[in-house]
């Protein structure tokens, strides 16, 4: 109900709200109040007291002001130090905003009062008796309003007054403050009382229980540290010690010795403490235990000194391994810069090259010639990506990865770490291993390498990493582009030579229990093993073929202890049999429609043979020998070329119409693919139409074109030193490789002529015996053809051979 309407300045509160019958102290500062103040003090002492929305706002207008307060008397007003006045004042009753007449000096406003429904009913005493009922319940659970309130409540008759000191006593949000002061009937004020003390009574309790369940836990935790206390002092005057704590101190004394980053002694320290609280026989304990022995054994700080004399480790990687001048050099360079900069991230190398040429046995040597620890880990078949990151200690029997065991294992900060096999990883649904090699291999990253079971930062930043790989295309192309790349050949006759003389034949010797007096091996025996017992591009099979010797001359001198054996050219078939490899596989006569191409494996280079017959037929194209894709369109291309010169060539223009063309590789087993045998197809098809003989002693390799341009081929040097083990005279290549020359040894380009040509045209005029004569000629040769001399240059076979074999010429 409202009646009256008055004209009064009005006091903005912030964070509080006066109800009626309520006497409070308010501080009062702002210029607005104060003004305020000073014109009520003039007038009758009366003031309108209303609520900010938001008690952050300093300066509120009309919007920021609640429209329903308090009409209150000033009883007392006091200035305080600093501008501010502590004002008494006392609620007479509510008051709605009609407008506001004035914004400054203060505000002014016209009100009408509310007067208070004092009807009493049933259901109001009802009301009131429950509220003041959940009011007294209220004040015991909670224990934040002091009991002498509950008398005071209690003696208050009128519902309205009633529930509005229960409000004021209340630690309510100012906007339900301001409900229960909207609210003009004491019904509904005290049912949305009710409400309020429902709620505060479910949060006051939930807040004892808490109460109760953390003093419990303190208590519990207070009783066992005073008897843990009491226990360690009987224990120290019996003179003994608590298995546990025993332990902990041992972790301690090993921590504090151990120089760890402050990181990481902090989180060692933490799980002591963790295991020295938890029962002997918790398994959780053994998880610990584990953890802290493999964070006390990595060496956090254990470095090892450099060898920085250059000459000495020159000579110590000279005396491990013949040729491999590139690698050499790679470390001599490392230690030079070495010397000038102390600080310097280990490089991260990866060795590339056909098995058996020594790549995992140079990265043991580097070690030595560095004076540093070496550690090995081989990644062929590792799929699983926790191999290389570890396993969470949450799982049963968790590890850290293969990265950590590695340096756990070199017991240093600074070792030569060998990562062998890395083209060998695979990828299935347990992750990518090379991907989580990224960060270990990138010289960026790796000073901070996380592993899952160590869960801490590990520097890898001065560890010298080697890869070593057969191919470098099974090797994904982030992980290879983050390394510096060496490729070691194959070796030649003579490095193979030079290495079994200084390295194998005396390794082999020692192994075996043999001395020198007991066995010596002529260097003609080693070339004859060389070329007729093996084929490879390292030594591998060298070193087998050597220690089948031993053997056989072990049990002779078993038998006689003053057995000399003195192994020579002539004597290798008693020892190692039959010879498996005929040395040169060129054609041993000049062939019509066969010609020699080369081919490069992952065990170095080799010769291919390319045969082409003719049949007749309606002009189909047979291709043999499991080639690949690329290698059946580049003969594809060679046919289509020999079409488009078929006059130049003395072809019939439809010779293709009647004749079916049937290319074969050689080893049909043995899957070939490529572009480099495209001029070598061509040569024979154009060989096998026109009749004319392949030279024997020339070899060829080049990709053909549409148009006869020869583009050029990669593996060059692989290739010749497979064209010199053969006995091969001429190789012809393509221009574009020249570059590709300065890594052939002097002695291989010695012994084997390069031709580089550009057009089909001059492979052609070389290869051919004779040049294709511009005209027509019948597909099938005169009988005679067979018994005519072809060149001079081919008058005696015995001769040539003789001459093009090296092991005839010596």
């Amino acid at each position: 109900m409202r009646k009256g309407r008055e004209l009064l300045p009005l006091l903005p509160l912030r964070g509080v709200l006066v109800f009626p019958n309520m006497v409070l102290h308010l501080d009062v500062g702002r210029d607005r109040s104060v003004k305020a103040l000073e014109e009520a003090m003039v007038g009758d002492n009366r003031i309108l007291l209303v609520a900010q929305k938001d008690a952050r706002v300093d300066e509120p207008e009309e919007e920021d002001l609640f429209t329903v307060g308090t009409v209150a008397v000033i009883k007392q007003m006091i200035k305080l130090p600093g501008g501010m006045i502590r004002v008494l004042v006392e609620g007479l009753s509510r008051a709605a905003i009609t407008r506001y007449l004035q914004g400054d000096p203060f505000f002014k406003v016209e009100a009408e009062l509310i007067k208070e429904d004092t009807g009493k009913s049933a259901e109001v005493e009802a009301l009131r008796r429950n509220v003041l009922y959940q009011f007294e319940h209220y004040i015991k659970t909670s224990r934040k309003i002091p009991p002498e309130t509950l008398a005071t409540v209690s003696s208050i008759e009128e519902p309205g007054r009633l529930a509005d000191v229960i409000a004021s006593h209340l630690n309510l949000k100012i906007e339900q403050k301001q409900e229960l002061l909207e609210a003009a009937s004491a019904k509904e004020r005290l049912e949305k009382l009710s409400e309020i003390l429902n709620r505060e009574m479910e949060i006051a309790e939930l807040e004892r229980r808490i109460n109760l369940r953390v003093r419990k836990q303190m208590e519990k935790t207070q009783k066992e540290y005073y008897l843990r206390e009491q226990l360690k002092a009987i224990q120290k005057e019996l003179g003994e010690k608590d298995e546990r704590t025993a332990e902990a101190d041992e972790y301690r004394e090993k921590i504090e010795k151990a120089a760890l980053p402050p990181e990481v002694e902090e989180k060692a320290l933490e799980e002591v403490d963790r295991l020295e609280k938890m029962p002997p026989a918790a398994a959780e304990g053994i998880v610990i235990r584990t953890y802290l022995d493999w964070l006390l054994e990595l060496p956090w700080s254990k470095t090892t000194e450099d060898r920085l004399d250059l000459d000495r480790a020159a000579e110590i990687l000279d005396e491990d391994h013949y040729g491999l001048e590139k690698v050499k050099e790679r470390i001599i360079e490392y230690l030079a810069v070495r010397q000038l900069a102390e600080k310097l991230k280990g490089p991260i190398l990866c060795l590339i090259g056909p098995p058996g040429v020594g790549k995992t046995s140079l990265a043991r040597s580097i070690a030595r010639a560095l004076g540093r620890n070496f550690v090995r880990i081989s990644l062929g078949g590792v799929r699983d990506e926790a191999e290389i990151r570890g396993h969470r200690r949450t799982y049963v029997g968790a590890l850290p990865g293969r990265i950590i065991q590695g340096m756990r294992q070199a017991k240093s900060k600074n070792p030569v770490f060998l990562m062998d096999e890395i083209d060998k990883m695979s990828t299935d649904f347990r992750g990518d291993p090379s991907s989580a090699l990224l960060e270990v291999l990138d010289p960026e990253q790796n000073h901070a390498f996380s592993d899952h079971y160590i869960e801490l930062p590990y520097d890898l930043s001065q560890v010298m990493f080697i890869t070593t790989a057969n191919a470098p295309y099974n090797i994904p192309q982030p992980l290879l582009d983050r390394m510096e790349t060496i490729y070691l050949p194959g070796y030649t006759e003579e490095d193979k030579v030079e290495i079994a003389k200084r390295h194998l034949i005396p390794k082999q010797i020692k192994e075996h229990g043999l001395t020198v007096d007991n066995l010596s091996i002529s260097e003609g025996a080693v070339r004859a093993i060389i070329r007729s017992y093996t084929r490879e591009a390292g030594v591998r099979n060298l070193e087998r073929c050597l220690a089948a010797i031993c053997r056989k001359v072990a049990r002779e001198v078993v038998k006689n202890p003053s057995t000399k054996v003195s192994i020579s050219q002539k004597g290798l078939q008693k020892y190692l049999g039959v010879p498996r490899f005929r040395y040169g596989t060129a054609e041993k006569k000049d062939e019509i429609g066969v010609a020699t191409g080369l081919a490069w494996t992952e065990a170095g280079g080799d010769l291919l043979s390319i045969e082409v017959t003719l049949m007749k037929g309606k002009g189909k194209i047979i291709l043999t020998g499991k080639l690949g894709e690329v290698m059946q369109e580049s003969a594809q291309a060679a046919v289509s070329f020999v079409r488009s010169r078929a006059e130049e060539l003395g072809l019939d223009e439809d010779f293709y119409e009647k004749t079916d063309i049937h290319i074969h590789v050689p080893e049909g087993a043995i899957p070939k693919d490529g572009p480099s045998a495209g001029i070598a197809i061509a040569t024979a098809l154009v060989s096998a139409l026109t009749k004319i003989p392949v030279r024997r002693d020339v070899t060829l390799t080049g990709e053909i074109t549409l148009r006869g341009h020869v583009l050029p081929v990669g593996g060059i040097k692989e290739k010749m030193l497979a064209a010199h083990r053969a006995g091969i005279r001429y190789m012809l290549m393509p221009v574009e490789n020249r570059k590709d020359l300065s890594d052939i040894p002097a002695n291989v380009r010695r012994r084997v002529e390069v031709k580089l040509v550009e057009h089909m045209d001059e492979v052609l005029e070389f290869a051919l015996r004779e040049k294709p004569r511009k005209k027509k000629q019948s597909l099938q040769a005169p009988p005679e053809a067979a018994e005519k001399p072809l060149s001079p240059v081919c008058a005696d076979e015995t001769e040539l051979q003789r001459q093009d074999d090296p092991a005839l010429r010596h």
